[in-house]
């Protein structure tokens, strides 16, 4: 590995856990890599590529890792392109975006989204799914079809070919400088355009393949709808799935975003008779229509979103569709509406069509994650196997009677069929445990059935997942020798070498589908239940840092089934800091989980075992004396910001000491019972005002609440023994659960048979209320609600930026903030960038790298933005944008009480 280092410095990881814990996706095929690569930019990525060249070593590159068919994975060289590469740049008002290849879709989306503009491609795993995933797979989905997928709407990009060659397509002379650095590669691209036009079979095969989603083999409509080497290769490496080249950046045509649109779920009493209902509803020219056989209705039923009707639907054999139509006007969306009354009137069915956004989000939230969810409901010990293949829609309704059939006649029990069935795309999963060599034979025998049948009807065995190691033994079948030939004509003239992703996309093995299964041991609930799509891994805080949820799990799996003694206590040895010691515990990945797996509580589980008895029989006694305690943590940050920083800085050094800095505020002032005859509320605030002073001489939040609430006209009450009170987070999110129980005690006792709402001032503290039992109200929502309709505000901020917490967001306090925002700034926004901070409560002073790697991108944002003014809603989150940012944060409720009276 010396070479790779020589050639890109710092790139080269070898540690197991970083090898493990990039090894898996949500394929079912595992490998592990010789050595993650992690290049800063294009021009490492080229040097990186010549060394394995050298070394003959294989690339593969993996960004986002949801890839369902195994082209992400590698037993050579895996290079990771999402850290560095993340770049958005809208163009033309947001006619066009430039993106590289680590940034989110949803990302994209959000950039554009001010414009009224989106990409093309809509994939249900948007909110994972990168820009390099989405070129690599020509991804489509729910709306885009074939007319708006990834190779429609690309205009041009940079790639860069194994020889380390770069080609921007962008440029005038393109083809000049292809003919002139590759002569060759130019050439072989014109001859091989020639030999497809020249042969009317192949033009028909393409044609009639292409009409669908296919993603399967390379996108040899290139050679049809382009004329020139450069434009040729470009449409080539849509799709290529990392074999051909290195997709630096993208530019894309994007699409408007329709402003009226109606959803509606159409249940049917078969998946027959559904299915037959398709060329009628089709021919009303609907957005999406997509399938939810009977076990997808049942696994729907359990989503927390699915409405009373769903919930309480018997079902037997039951399938529905998942109508949208679309419209820039609401005129002509009502005669959308109309039409497809008349279908549902002529079909006997009960009409369910909904233009409320909640609704609609509810509907598409449970569609978007029904893969994950099936998945994650499995049979512990299983892999999830997902296919998708497309077929004209005429033949539609037979396909999925005969893979009904082949589900039956292979005993594979609780298979799910759904998918996008306006454009003949079906995805079915399958439940495996591969192990012994039966279940390997039974998945044989089952595929190479499932082939011919699709086969048979005229599909294609891939619509949008890509060819994979999954499919690349039944490239040559479905199209042919002949243009099974030009295809591997296309990889030798790009890569002569096989340097790229070897294995995946073309190969002679008629076995290669069957090797490198991935096994999957029982270890516990959060484990088990994860289906390792990588949902979560946008929304982790320590995602560049260490590790994410899914490799936290997957590094659990990986330390059950060591067999090596000497891999199993490195991998112990790295998991410590790596997955227990920076995770914020922040439940982030609870909200992007389709299973609503929280890896804080793992993370919480395996603190509690790791620590001793003196450190719960300390923090127990904490519990039994929070008012010294606190006092004792404040008195300390004010001795600290007395003394000279370097001494202060240098008795704070020890491990496991919080270490202060000479950015930390002094300590603040302890909390005292303001009692009210007749309150309107009880009010419990945080001890975050006893340990930290106000910013900048601020009045901070406790005075702001009560401040704010006597402007109104509404009174406050603060029970006796404040002092003593908490939500129970610090001692929740250590693993120290008896010193939790005392404090639940306490909180409980004091707050017996309280009549009034009770509202504290920090999000993570109403959130640690309700994991109590107590049904606090964050004190942003109650001021939102009850206060500031009786405020007058008389002076307005010209910007303000806003950094929601993780409590708030999965408070649901973004209304609520938002309004507030409103009500006191011309602009409030959320910079791009925006994520859980990290602090998490003493987190960030343990270890300040985290919240200095999660903030990165928000803080880089922030200074870009020129704000008037920045606020938050927790204290310690304000203390970390502080210190990332530069700027000064308040809390939200504070700024509201310097512009209102």
């Amino acid at each position: 590995m010396k070479s790779l280092e020589e050639a890109a410095p710092g790139t080269v990881r070898t540690r197991v856990t970083d090898r493990f814990g990039m090894a898996h996706d949500a394929s079912h095929y595992l490998l592990t890599p010789r050595a993650v690569l992690v290049p800063r930019d294009a021009g490492q990525v080229a040097a990186l590529m010549r060394a394995a060249a050298g070394l003959r070593l294989g690339v593969t590159f993996r960004s986002g890792g949801t890839s369902l068919s195994g082209q992400a994975g590698t037993d050579a060289l895996l290079m990771d392109t999402r850290r560095h590469f993340r770049e958005i740049e809208v163009l033309d008002e947001g006619r066009r975006v430039r993106v590289q290849p680590g940034a989110v879709l949803r990302q994209v989306n959000a950039r554009l989204a001010p414009f009224g503009r989106k990409l093309g491609p809509d994939p249900a795993s948007e909110s994972a799914c990168t820009i390099g995933g989405v070129i690599a797979n020509n991804s489509s989905g729910m709306t885009c079809g074939t007319h708006a997928n990834t190779y429609r709407t690309l205009e041009s990009m940079v790639l860069i070919l194994p020889s380390g060659t770069v080609v921007d397509t962008a440029r005038p002379d393109a083809d000049a400088r292809l003919r002139e650095a590759e002569p060759s590669l130019s050439e072989a691209l014109l001859r091989l355009r020639d030999r497809v036009r020249s042969n009317p079979d192949s033009v028909r095969v393409i044609r009639a393949q292409f009409s669908m989603k296919n993603t399967m083999g390379y996108g040899l409509n290139s050679l049809l709808d382009h004329d020139t080497p450069a434009q040729i290769l470009a449409h080539l490496a849509i799709g290529s799935e990392g074999t051909l080249g290195f997709v630096a950046s993208a530019v894309f045509r994007t699409v408007p975003v329709n402003r009226a649109a109606t959803t509606g779920l159409v249940v049917f009493d078969t998946l027959h008779r559904a299915m037959s209902a398709m060329p009628d509803l089709v021919a009303l020219a609907p957005a999406a229509v997509e399938l939810l056989d009977a076990e997808s209705l049942r696994v729907a039923q359990r989503d927390d979103r699915a409405d009373a009707t769903l919930r309480g639907l018997p079902i037997d054999r039951h399938a529905a569709l998942l109508l949208e139509w679309q419209e820039n006007d609401a005129e002509a969306l009502t005669e959308r509406e109309s039409a497809a009354q008349q279908i549902f009137d002529a079909w006997n069915l009960p009409a369910r069509l909904n233009r409320d956004p909640a609704g609609r989000a509810a509907l598409w939230h449970i569609r978007k994650g029904l893969y994950a969810t099936v998945a994650g409901n499995r049979p512990s010990g299983t892999v999830a196997l997902l296919e998708d293949v497309a077929v004209p829609v005429p033949v539609l309704a037979d396909l999925c009677d005969e893979l009904t059939r082949l589900f039956d006649r292979h005993d594979y029990e609780r298979s799910v069929i759904f998918g996008h069935a306006k454009d003949g795309n079906l995805h079915f999963m399958l439940n495996e445990r591969f192990g012994a060599g039966d279940q390997v034979q039974r998945y044989a025998d089952f595929t190479e059935e499932m082939v011919d049948a699709v086969l048979a009807r005229g599909g294609t065995l891939k619509a949008e997942h890509g060819t994979g190691r999954v499919m690349a033994p039944f490239v040559r079948r479905q199209y042919g020798d002949e243009l099974y030939e030009v295809m591997l004509a296309i990889k030798r003239a790009c890569d002569p070498d096989g340097l790229l992703n070897p294995g995946v996309l073309l190969t002679d093995d008629p076995r290669a589908h069957l090797r490198h299964l991935k096994p999957v041991v029982t270890v516990e609930p959060e484990v088990d239940h994860c289906v390792e799509c990588g949902y979560c891994e946008p929304v982790c805080p320590s995602r560049d840092l260490t590790t994410t949820p899914r490799q936290r799990i997957v590094l659990r799996r990986e330390l059950a089934a060591a067999r090596d003694p000497a891999v199993a206590a490195e991998l112990a040895r790295e998991y410590q800091y790596d997955a227990v010691d920076t995770c914020a515990v922040d439940g982030m990945c609870a909200t992007a989980c389709p299973v609503l797996i929280d890896t804080g509580d793992l993370t919480k589980r395996l603190r509690a075992e790791a620590n001793g008895r003196a450190t719960q029989r300390l923090w127990k006694s904490a519990a039994r004396h929070w008012p010294a305690t606190t006092r004792a943590l404040g008195v300390a940050l004010s001795a600290a910001s007395a003394a000279p920083p370097s001494l202060a800085e240098a008795a704070t050094r020890a491990p496991g000491v919080p270490n202060w800095t000479r950015d930390l505020p002094p300590g603040g002032t302890p909390r005292r019972p303001r009692l009210s005859a007749q309150a309107d509320a009880l009010y419990l605030p945080s001890c975050l005002s006893t340990m930290f002073a106000p910013a900048d001489g601020g009045p901070g939040v406790l005075a702001a609440v009560q401040r704010l609430a006597t402007r109104a006209g509404l009174r406050l009450t603060v029970p006796d023994g404040i002092a003593g009170l908490c939500c129970g987070t610090p001692w929740s999110s250590k693993g120290l659960p008896d010193g939790y129980e005392v404090m639940r005690a306490r909180v409980v006792d004091t707050l017996a048979g309280a009549e009034l709402p009770v509202i504290t001032d920090a999000a993570s503290c109403t959130e640690g209320f309700h994991r109590m039992g107590i049904e606090a109200i964050d004190a942003v929502a109650w001021v939102a609600g009850n206060v500031l309709p009786r405020l007058t505000i008389t002076r307005r901020l010209p910007s303000l930026a806003l950094h929601p917490t993780c409590s708030s967001t999965r408070l649901g306090l973004d209304d609520a903030i938002g309004r507030i925002a409103s009500a006191i700034a011309d602009r409030a926004e959320i910079p791009d960038g925006w994520q859980c901070c990290a602090f998490a409560g003493d987190r960030g002073l343990l270890h300040p790298e985290l919240t200095a790697s999660a903030t990165r991108e928000e803080a880089e944002a922030v200074r870009r933005g020129d704000f008037a003014a920045h606020a938050s809603v927790n204290r310690t989150c304000e203390i970390g944008l502080t210190r990332a940012t530069g700027r000064t944060y308040h809390h939200l409720l504070e700024l509201l009480l310097d512009c209102a009276e």
